[in-house]
């Protein structure tokens, strides 16, 4: 009888070339994936702050009076990675404008209005 030789499997170095390919695909992947996590804590903060801004506005056009809302910031990286991030468009007492937001890395946004009319975000 005669054995016969069984050649399955893979050999050590088709096994490290494998992970080689994986770590260099994860390697590319971390730093694209923690800059839309990013982006996406900027358009949080930027939808907090809009949704923060029709409601005082919803307030200030049924009575007019300083108001204010504290909104958290999100974002963990200094200044705005998307350009669309940061601008508010207003319109207040039939003036429209477009506001422009500064960025946080740690504390509150304070959206306000005063009773003149007069809108900020700090």
């Amino acid at each position: 009888m005669r054995k016969m030789l069984n050649k399955k499997g893979f050999t050590l170095a088709e096994l490290l070339i494998v992970v080689a390919i994986i770590a260099v695909l994860v390697a590319i992947a971390i730093p694209i994936f923690t800059t839309q996590l990013e982006k996406s804590r900027e358009a949080t903060d930027m939808a907090n702050i809009r949704a923060a801004y029709a409601d005082i506005m919803s307030e200030y056009l049924l009575e007019p009076a300083d108001y204010s809302i504290t909104v958290p910031a999100k974002q963990t990286v200094a200044d705005w990675q998307n350009t669309e991030c940061g601008k508010l468009q207003t319109l207040i007492n039939g003036s429209s404008s477009q506001y422009t937001v500064t960025a946080k890395i740690s504390g509150d946004y304070t959206v306000a209005i005063t009773k003149a009319g007069v809108f900020s975000v700090s």
